[in-house]
């Protein structure tokens, strides 16, 4: 039999003195992940196993807050955490193309980057001053005199052998070369001419003695003179390295725990007295004719030993949480700048920029699965550096063979990061099933529902939240009214009253607006009042289609009857779905039953209208026929199944239960009470199981009854699963309070006849017949009487 809900049966409300506070603004922050155990045990395990491959998917719906939730979770645990390494990229002296990777403890990049610029600009200064002073002149002198006196020496000699031979020696473009002397002046070309072949044998025989003990005494010369420059070299580097002494000890002291700042000091002090030069070189150099080409050339090579700060953790407490809202592959690892000089674009070590995943580096980086899938080479970047457990900052078309130009290649830097994606069941579904490292790298599932419990508990917990969206916000705080308002909104969203929905973006919305209509009251808090209207002016902003929907049926154009009695004709209710908003809308629905073999015919599937599970409802019908009335004789009958002034697709089983009403009433001639509105779907054996959208499609049709003029009987009849879902308007509950509405429950399509007929459905009997007078009686009579006109007919064709 039906059952009438009562008006507590039709919204669960919540009594504002059992939230233990008179305000939000009593109420303390929640850390925790409220209402999430399943998810909240995932991370914790996932965040606290450290083998490879143990990476997060966060999965949920949006607006359920699981960022947000994530965030602090991950806050939590990294708070605790040291912060980890600095890193710095360094010139490299062997390959100036593949920069050094530092590592440093937090907070000390910065101050090496200082140290640094300190050392050269000390460095220039002593070197300057060492270079300048009398004593290193004095040395230099004395030693250049020395090394020059002995080449003198070497060359004086050969000369004094020349001229004993008769000769003198003089520079040409072509080297030294020899000439005899005639009565002690250089001979002439003519004069030579005119000797005797015997004299210039002579001659040439001496020339040629004499020429190899010049080049001896070249040789020797030289070799005065290499040593003269090494040996003035050495002087420099002493002089240079007892310059630079004190200050290197004192950076090494500074950095003695790190090997690898030691060893860079060490390549830096090599290259300072391999670059004297560059050091000693204080010349202004000569204005070039364009002014703007003018370029620092000493400034370009004392750039080489500046410290390029990649990360500084100096300031984090605990490990780093990073949430990356736009994962493009630069901004995970990074790029490598160009700046233009005289009309071409160069790079150097100090253009080296940061990624996501180096600031995430030894913490969390959190990644929106969407937008990472949606930008080119994020994620297969992404999946390289964590199986490689490494970061590499390169162009992604030169790693794909595309020619580019020749650019730097930084040392990678070593990954240890937990990283937790952020997606729908859709993409994690998608992902699993598609990409084969993604179950290898991301081993960890945190499933978000969109429904937590309504207990005493979580209640307290769900209105901490609502305390935290106005402390953040800045909005003005919800009295104990206006928060039970909001629990009550929250088993709405999650259409059943044991539940609360977790979409927290969306109460969160209807906060900041219930506290814009406290600011224009001029209430120092928000009230139940303000949440209500709130709630009812956002859909009065998108509720225009059913406004006019709603005229269209008070005006007749949309035949909705509410009142009155239909054989085959019902009222079925849908709900549509128009972007941001979802409303009841009633549906006429129509039957037509005549002799014929077709059985049910679905004009919506006939039309291509109708959707693959609308179909399995009708289909399901012709079951449930066949189970009851067919067990004696064959069901011969051909019954029209339509929704009038339907004119788009239509879709769900939720109207397959009203079908069946519709067809009872056409087979057994009992009308239907036309102020009724039913939905549920049905199983074969007739029970009626419970459909969606069941507050939506009441509230609906109230509003169309409301418009036509509510009489008292109107109603609807809704399967009895689904009364703990019904968390309707108090504009509703009000009415049923008042008699004017009604909302009824079955669990039977034998229940669901009685009450819109009035006529008992009728038991069937041990001989297969039905109680006299009843709907099943009635119906079966029809069938067995559709069938015997249809095998009489068959017979007159056949004489014929």
């Amino acid at each position: 039999m039906a059952n009438e809900l009562s008006v507590e049966q039709l919204r669960r409300i919540c009594d504002p003195q059992t939230l233990n506070c008179s305000s939000s603004e009593e109420l303390k922050p929640i850390k925790a992940i409220i209402g999430q155990d399943r998810a909240a045990r995932s991370l914790q395990f996932g965040l606290g196993i450290q083998a490879m491959g143990f990476n997060v998917c966060v999965v949920g719906q949006p607006g359920t807050g699981r960022t947000k939730m994530v965030e602090s979770f991950l806050e939590q645990v990294a708070r605790d955490q040291p912060a980890p390494s600095d890193w710095c990229y360094v010139y490299n002296w062997g390959d100036a193309s593949q920069p050094e990777a530092i590592r440093l403890p937090a907070g000390q990049a910065r101050q090496f980057q200082t140290d640094m610029k300190k050392l050269i600009e000390g460095a220039q200064q002593e070197l300057h001053k060492a270079f300048d002073s009398e004593d290193y002149a004095a040395k230099r002198k004395e030693t250049s005199s020395s090394f020059e006196k002995q080449a003198e020496d070497v060359i004086n000699r050969v000369n004094e052998k020349a001229q004993q031979e008769g000769f003198v020696i003089q520079q040409s473009p072509t080297g030294i070369v020899t000439i005899p002397l005639r009565r002690g002046r250089p001979m002439s070309q003519e004069e030579f001419i005119a000797l005797s072949q015997a004299d210039k044998n002579a001659i040439s025989q001496r020339q040629q003695e004499l020429q190899d003990e010049i080049e001896t005494a070249v040789r020797q010369a030289r070799s005065v003179n290499k040593s003269a420059t090494e040996e003035l070299d050495r002087m420099d580097q002493q002089v240079a390295l007892y310059a630079l002494s004190h200050l290197l000890d004192d950076l090494k002291g500074k950095y003695k725990d790190l090997p690898e700042v030691l060893s860079y000091l060490d390549a830096v002090r090599d290259d300072i007295l391999e670059n004297l030069d560059n050091f000693r070189d204080d010349q202004p150099e000569q204005q070039p004719t364009l002014p703007f080409l003018v370029q620092d050339k000493k400034a370009q090579f004392l750039k080489r030993y500046s410290v390029n700060v990649l990360v500084d953790n100096g300031a984090l407490k605990g490990a780093p949480v990073v949430i990356e809202s736009n994962p493009t592959y630069n901004n995970l690892f990074g790029r490598i700048e160009n700046e233009a000089q005289f009309g071409t674009l160069t790079t150097d070590f100090t253009l080296i920029r940061q990624g996501t995943l180096h600031r995430a580096n030894g913490g969390y980086l959190v990644l929106p699965v969407y937008e990472l899938l949606s930008n080119p080479f994020s994620w297969d970047g992404l999946k390289r550096a964590l199986r490689n457990q490494q970061i590499d900052i390169e162009d992604p078309y030169e790693r794909m063979g595309y020619m580019t130009t020749r650019t730097l290649q930084p040392e990678p830097v070593p990954l240890s990061i937990k990283v937790v994606l952020v997606g729908t069941p859709d993409l994690y579904n998608l992902l699993r099933s598609n990409d084969q490292d993604f179950a290898e790298l991301f081993k960890v599932k945190a499933d978000f529902d969109s429904q937590m419990d309504r207990t005493d508990a979580d209640v307290q917990d769900y209105i901490a939240l609502v305390g935290e969206v106005c402390s953040e916000d800045k909005l003005k705080h919800l009295d104990n009214s206006a928060l039970a308002k909001i629990v009550e909104q929250g088993s709405r969203l999650a259409e059943d009253q044991t539940k609360l929905s977790t979409r927290f973006g969306e109460l969160a919305d209807i906060i900041r607006e219930a506290s814009y209509y406290a600011t224009l009251a001029q209430s120092p808090n928000v009230t139940a009042e303000h949440v209500v209207k709130a709630i009812e002016e956002k859909f009065y902003r998108s509720d225009m289609i059913q406004v006019k929907l709603n005229d269209m049926i008070a005006r007749g154009e949309l035949m909705i009857d509410v009142q009155g009695e239909r054989v085959g004709q019902i009222n079925g209710l849908s709900v549509l779905e128009l972007g941001d908003i979802e409303f009841g809308m009633p549906s006429r629905i129509t039957v037509s039953v005549g002799v014929g073999r077709e059985g049910l015919i679905d004009i919506e599937r006939e039309a291509k209208l109708g959707g693959p599970t609308h179909t399995k409802g009708v289909m399901i019908l012709a079951g449930y026929l066949m189970e009851k009335y067919a067990q004696d004789k064959p069901v011969s009958l051909s019954a029209r199944l339509v929704f009038e002034q339907s004119y788009s697709g239509i879709d769900g089983d939720s109207a397959s239960s009203t079908e069946l009403y519709a067809i009872l009433s056409e087979l057994s001639g009992v009308p239907i009470q036309q102020y009724i509105a039913v939905t549920g779907s049905v199983n074969q054996k007739g029970e009626v199981q419970a459909i969606g959208g069941v507050n939506e499609k009441i509230e609906g049709y109230f509003e169309v009854c409301k418009r036509k003029g509510l009489n008292g009987k109107q109603g609807v009849m809704i399967p009895a699963s689904n009364a703990q879902d019904l968390m309707l308007k108090e504009e509703v509950v009000q009415a049923v309070r008042d008699g004017q509405f009604h909302v009824w429950t079955v669990n039977s399509i034998d229940e669901g006849i009685e009450l819109l007929t009035g006529v008992k459905a009728g038991q069937k009997k041990e001989d297969g017949t039905f109680e006299e007078g009843s709907i099943n009686e009635k119906v079966n009579k029809r069938l067995k009487d559709l069938s015997e006109i249809l095998v009489k007919f068959g017979k007159d064709e056949e004489e014929k």
